[in-house]
């Protein structure tokens, strides 16, 4: 499995970012580390650029919703809706169920455990989940 971890929009904070993408890594997932301030277009160009199976959006900025539907469309867009599309950070419990409406594949909110991170990811790879 292959994952890029995104900061998208002016959120300037990537600890946490960081700190799942060592989680992931440290379970045998291959990560991409996008850096910060990405735009939604970037994003998408460089999921399809890497070839991952899952684009990971880190949002401490409030902004995940509009941010997700741009990373998604743009996804749809460019004909590669397979890639799958995971959010974590500052996420209200009320805007859960409106990400995956969305198309967002799982919603780590502030404080989710990194094993479970790490799980949800494994049981999307065994499930051929994210392609």
């Amino acid at each position: 499995m292959r994952v890029l971890i995104a900061k998208p929009g002016l959120d300037g904070h990537d600890r946490g970012a960081k700190v799942v993408a060592h989680a992931l890594r440290d379970a045998g997932v291959e990560v991409v580390y996008s850096g910060l301030k990405r735009t939604p277009e970037e994003i998408v160009q460089e999921a399809i650029q890497e070839d991952v199976d899952v684009v990971g959006l880190s949002v401490l900025s409030g902004a995940h919703m509009l941010l997700a539907r741009r990373v998604l469309d743009g996804l749809r867009a460019h004909g590669a809706d397979d890639i799958a599309v995971v959010v974590g950070g500052t996420i209200p419990p009320r805007d859960v169920e409106a990400l995956k409406q969305l198309g967002v594949r799982h919603v780590f909110p502030m404080g989710t455990p990194l094993p479970e991170i790490v799980k949800a990811f494994r049981q999307a790879e065994r499930q051929g989940d994210t392609r």
